[in-house]
C-alpha cells in the first residue's frame, strides 16, 4: 500500500462511513506506532494503551487530515503528541536509567555489550524521537520535522547531539571495543 491507497481508504472513511477501511489503516500501521511508542516510553503495555489511543483519535479526528503529507506522518505526529501529553499530564519523564548498573561479559562479541534500548533512556525525548524515526523508521528528516512539528535544522541538532550523547556513554562505559 502506498500513499494514494491511503488517501483512498480515507476517501472511504470520510465519504462512506467506512470502518473497515481504517481498519485496513489501523492494521497498516499499528505494528509502526506500537513500536515507536514503546521505544520512547519503554513500557510495552503503556505502549499498547498510547497507540489505541493514537488510532481513536486519529479515527475521531480524521476529517483533519488534509493529505499534505502522508497519512503516516499525521499518525506519527499524533503518536508523539500523546505521549508528550500523557508524560506530561503523569509528570514522569522518562528519566535513563544507570546504564552503569549493566553487567558487561567480556567474552560476548562487541555489538552484545550494545543495549540499545537501555541507550536510547539516557537521550531526553525530543532526542529519543528524532532518533527513532530516522535511525530506525527511515523517516527523512522533512518527514520527522512535519510529525514533530519543529524545523528541518531542529531535528538535525537533535539527531547531532543524541549521537554525541551516545557516542560519549558508550566511551564512559566502555562498550566500545580496546583496539
Amino acid at each position: 500500500m502506498n500513499n494514494a491507497d491511503d488517501l483512498a481508504l480515507i476517501g472511504k472513511v470520510l465519504i462512506l462511513g467506512d470502518k473497515r477501511a481504517f481498519d485496513s489503516l489501523t492494521v497498516k500501521y499499528q505494528g509502526f506506532v506500537r513500536r515507536f511508542l514503546r521505544n520512547l516510553c519503554g513500557d510495552a503495555m503503556l505502549a499498547d494503551d498510547l497507540a489505541q489511543e493514537t488510532f481513536i483519535k486519529a479515527y475521531l479526528n480524521l476529517q483533519q487530515f488534509k493529505g499534505i503529507s502522508n497519512f503516516s506522518t499525521w499518525l506519527t505526529r499524533i503518536a508523539y503528541n500523546i505521549f508528550y501529553d500523557y508524560s506530561r499530564n503523569k509528570k514522569e519523564i522518562f528519566e535513563p536509567l544507570e546504564v552503569a548498573a549493566f553487567e558487561i561479559s567480556q567474552s560476548r562479541s562487541p555489538m552484545e555489550n550494545y543495549d540499545f534500548e537501555q541507550l536510547l533512556k539516557i537521550l531526553n525525548p525530543q532526542e529519543r524521537t528524532a532518533v527513532l524515526l530516522f535511525y530506525m523508521e527511515d523517516f527523512p528528516i522533512k518527514k520527522i520535522a512535519k510529525a514533530m512539528n519543529i524545523p528541518a535544522g531542529t531535528v538535525k541538532s537533535l539527531l547531532f547531539r543524541a549521537k554525541n550523547k551516545l557516542k560519549n556513554n558508550i566511551k564512559k562505559n566502555e562498550y566500545e571495543t580496546k583496539n
